[in-house]
């Protein structure tokens, strides 16, 4: 991550639709399937703000990042327990210490998933938790992507495919953001018939249209409750440990 954008969302976590949702979606699910108190480790703590929610919660927190600013912000906001540490490296963190782990759109960072996933598994307990979200579809990749520093975007398929090559079962799988599928596809065709350098700044929203899409997300993360919701710009799973392999 540029530090222009960790800056960035450090001040938008808060208050962006889009984190905001994100964030409601990770602590219903923590809530439901690993209650507190209980330690979460969060891989790719970016301005640490969902380890403060979380924080809030009940939850014992952990956080590793292979950014010092990042870091630097944990420890500003009152976190203590963060790190900098490179997620492919075997993470120095006891084994079989965490109720849950949390990385929120990290693993198209890194040029070896699997090899993140396993140290994961590794840090779980028995019966222990990973949530993870990621972008999806790879034919939506772009400009934007290349700028965040993505080496992918994801099916359904290939994160089942990487959870259950490092040991993980599937609890549930669903798309997420598909309010806003039908505007990304028009501004990756426009960004096709005018390519051109772009940042990895976050779309600027009026607050009333901020508003609107957040009411969006929390209509849809109700609906997921009962419906799979089949498209969106964003995946988002849950997977647990269940032994040893």
């Amino acid at each position: 991550m540029e530090l222009a954008h960790l800056h960035e969302l450090s001040e938008l976590e808060q208050t962006y639709w889009w984190h905001v949702s994100k964030q409601r979606l990770i602590s219903r699910w923590l809530k439901e399937f690993a209650p507190a108190p209980g330690l979460v480790i969060e891989g790719g703590i970016g301005s640490a703000g969902n380890l403060l929610s979380f924080q809030q919660l009940g939850y014992q927190v952990a956080g590793l990042d292979i950014m010092p600013e990042a870091v630097a912000y944990g420890k500003k906001r009152g976190i203590e327990n963060v790190q900098v540490h490179d997620l492919h490296q075997p993470w120095p963190l006891d084994n079989h210490s965490a109720d849950a782990i949390v990385m929120l759109d990290v693993i198209e960072h890194v040029e070896h998933p699997g090899r993140v996933l396993k140290h994961a598994w590794n840090a779980l307990k028995d019966g222990g938790i990973l949530i993870l979200t990621v972008p999806a579809y790879q034919w939506l990749y772009g400009d934007w992507d290349r700028a965040l520093g993505h080496h992918r975007r994801y099916t359904k398929k290939q994160l089942l495919q990487q959870t259950t090559q490092a040991g993980f079962e599937t609890t549930k799988i669903t798309h997420w953001n598909s309010f806003t599928l039908p505007a990304a596809l028009g501004v990756r065709a426009w960004q096709k018939l005018s390519p051109q350098s772009r940042s990895a700044e976050f779309p600027h929203v009026s607050p009333w249209m901020n508003r609107l899409l957040m009411s969006c997300a929390d209509a849809e993360r109700c609906m997921s409750k009962y419906l799979q919701i089949p498209c969106g710009l964003s995946i988002a799973g849950l997977f647990h440990k269940s032994s040893e392999v």
